[in-house]
């Protein structure tokens, strides 16, 4: 046992994992711990079902912010980093980001003035996360990853959470508050990233620009298929939120959130995983797509086996999780959870397929398998309420990650026996 422990250790270690994600993640990780402390205070201020209100609210504005985004922090990154030492061109992708992302939010301001007579149920809790959504307009991720300074990024992250959940612990108090917890978690972004962009404009000189049209067309050009991969993506996970706030009951959709967050923060987990892995993968692949091959074996027994760990241990230990994050001892939630515990390992399992074909820069299988995800999600969420059983309707999230699991395992082995 114990030579396979140094074995296990020893072989994590030449991959450089372990310096990877201190380097590159290490306050990630804080801002992960905060987000999931922030989860039991808005459970225990407001309740369970409210809390299912504050987490569709929620998941509303992060798909309007992925919309918004126009990814913008993908393309962003390549554009940073290309002009980093060319001043009046950094400058102008600083802007031409900043103006496309305000353009989009004024069109999503125009939205939530036409919802209002389209009697939706949460419409009051949706306006009320208007900040959140306003906090995607000011994200300055893209310009720190490409110049390769996310130190001051991180702290300010993690200040601006830690922020939220004193004001949440002092001005939330039970379901009639609910409505402003995502004003508060928005505010607060929105002061932290508006201090960011001031920090970017001062340390690096980048003096107002107007919008330039033709950099702006060819964003909205260029980042189109890349947005709806995104918001499709967005929509696979997020599709029976909306389906069970529709046709569900708000206790059954107060469980579901509280589990999905969970899962949610294993997913922040994974793709600081992801990070750490990918600089040295795309090192190896350049060297020689065999290289990489190998790698890519040896991580696929590594990354899953630690993440099946943590499956198991949700899996145990779900009534517990639970207890503390709720503060009652919710069976719809412990089912859930326990059906959802082994969505980490799946995803785990699946990561290096789609870094497989990041590297091969097979946008095109990513984009078809996006579409078809959510083709089935939307037919699945559908399908499963009808059913109307918790043990199905949990089921949901691992369906998911199970079919896309099987189609990025049939576009990576494709074109080997095409080749062949």
């Amino acid at each position: 046992m114990k030579q396979l422990l140094i074995s296990s250790y020893t072989r994590i270690k030449e991959t450089n994992i372990i310096a990877n994600f201190i380097n590159l993640s290490s306050i990630q990780l804080s801002n992960v711990l905060l987000l999931i402390l922030i989860f039991p205070i808005i459970t225990h201020q407001v309740g369970i079902e409210a809390f299912g209100f504050v987490m569709l609210a929620n998941t509303f504005s992060v798909l309007a912010g992925t919309v918004i985004n126009y990814g913008t922090n993908q393309t962003g990154i390549r554009d940073v980093a290309a002009h980093v030492k060319d001043l009046p061109n950094l400058q102008r992708t600083f802007y031409n980001t900043l103006w496309i992302r305000i353009f989009l939010f004024l069109l999503y301001l125009l939205l939530l003035f036409f919802l209002q007579w389209f009697s939706i149920q949460y419409y009051l809790f949706i306006v009320f996360s208007l900040p959140l959504v306003l906090s995607e307009v000011f994200n300055p991720l893209f310009f720190f990853i490409g110049i390769e300074k996310l130190k001051l990024y991180n702290v300010a992250n993690v200040l601006s959470k830690a922020g939220a959940i004193v004001m949440l612990f002092f001005f939330i108090d039970g379901s009639q508050d609910a409505i402003w917890v995502n004003f508060i978690l928005g505010s607060a972004t929105v002061i932290s990233y508006s201090f960011l962009v001031f920090m970017a404009v001062r340390n690096f000189k980048l003096g107002f620009a107007g919008p330039v049209q033709a950099d702006i067309r060819t964003i909205a050009h260029q980042n189109f298929y890349l947005t709806m991969n995104n918001i499709s993506n967005n929509l696979q996970q997020s599709i029976i939120i909306f389906a069970l706030a529709k046709w569900g009951t708000a206790p059954v959709l107060g469980a579901y959130t509280l589990c999905d967050k969970v899962i949610s923060s294993c997913r922040f987990v994974l793709i600081t995983v992801f990070n750490a892995v990918y600089p040295k993968s795309a090192q190896l692949y350049k060297q020689s797509p065999r290289v990489w091959k190998r790698y890519k074996k040896r991580m696929q027994l590594i990354i899953p086996g630690l993440f099946f760990i943590g499956s198991l241990l949700l899996f145990i230990f779900a009534p517990f999780a639970v207890k503390v994050l709720s503060g009652e001892e919710n069976e719809t939630a412990i089912i859930f959870l326990r059906i959802m515990a082994l969505v980490p390992t799946i995803s785990a399992l699946n990561v290096l397929n789609v870094l497989d074909q990041l590297l091969k820069n097979n946008n095109v299988y990513i984009f078809r398998i996006a579409m078809v995800l959510l083709a089935l999600a939307v037919l699945l969420a559908l399908g499963l309420l009808q059913i109307a059983n918790p043990l199905w309707v949990g089921s949901f999230t691992l369906i998911i990650e199970i079919a896309g699991l099987l189609m990025y395992q049939y576009a990576t082995t494709k074109p080997a026996r095409h080749h062949d």
